[in-house]
């Protein structure tokens, strides 16, 4: 295949940056869009030039560190699916590909494709904990949970925290990263003795760090995991009982 890329480079985050653009021959459809990037590294380097900085970890849809802007679309043309689990085969031969980071007023580029995520590491810090003892396990049956509620659990949980979700968005939330943390956590007993302490704390950070939300829903259209657009719902639902069970222990 022979593509166009147009490839954003910044050095820093207190330096302007800008879009450059490559010609790559003989790339093959069956590679994902970081095979690609590595693809076009290897043509910088044996020229000389500082190949594109990007974030990857397990490049099998499952970290999320490796989100990138493709074509306006967070992630790719495919929906619901990680920047590593993209693949060329959605492009035409000859097509031109603008790859630049994920663009949010929460995320701040560090260098090229790399942005900062910390503000969803204080989401998580803030509240994407239980207080257990860590003694010995307990019987596995020793609190009974049904299989639907479980189910509904772990759908929560398999938000991978990409931050997808909040690029799509016009305002730039993160309701439907917070709303999975806490429709997840809220489901189970283990997370109940919490839940209004923990409900505060997120909700604060998340006021602090990110947009409102406005129910746009194309947080939901670009989430790799398939969180469903209900979970925003938790992080009004959570705040209410919050603030009715303010001085509780919970």
């Amino acid at each position: 295949m022979r593509l166009t890329i147009e490839v954003w480079r910044q050095d820093n985050p207190e330096v302007e940056g800008h879009f450059e653009t490559h010609l790559v021959e003989g790339a093959q459809e069956e590679m994902s869009l970081l095979e690609l990037i590595d693809y076009l590294n290897d043509q910088l380097v044996s020229e000389g030039r500082e190949p594109i900085a990007y974030d990857s970890d397990c490049r099998e849809g499952i970290c999320g560190t490796c989100g990138i802007t493709v074509n306006d679309d967070a992630h790719g043309p495919v929906k619901n699916t990680p920047s590593c689990r993209q693949h060329l085969r959605s492009f035409k031969d000859g097509a031109v590909l603008r790859l630049e980071p994920f663009r949010s007023g929460a995320f701040p580029v560090i260098r090229d494709l790399v942005v900062d995520r910390s503000g969803m590491d204080r989401v998580l810090q803030a509240g994407g904990y239980i207080s257990v003892d860590a003694g010995t396990a307990a019987d596995a049956d020793s609190m009974q949970i049904g299989h639907g509620r479980a189910e509904k659990a772990l759908d929560f949980a398999a938000c991978i925290g990409c931050g997808a979700c909040i690029s799509a968005c016009p305002n730039g939330a993160a309701n439907l990263f917070a709303g999975s943390l806490l429709n997840h956590l809220s489901t189970l007993p283990q997370g109940s003795t919490e839940r209004s302490k923990r409900a505060r704390a997120v909700i604060a950070e998340l006021d602090e760090s990110f947009g409102p939300c406005s129910v746009y829903g194309e947080c939901a259209k670009v989430c790799p995991a398939g969180i469903p657009l209900s979970a925003i719902a938790a992080v009004n639902r959570e705040r209410a009982r919050a603030l009715i069970r303010t001085g509780k222990d919970d």
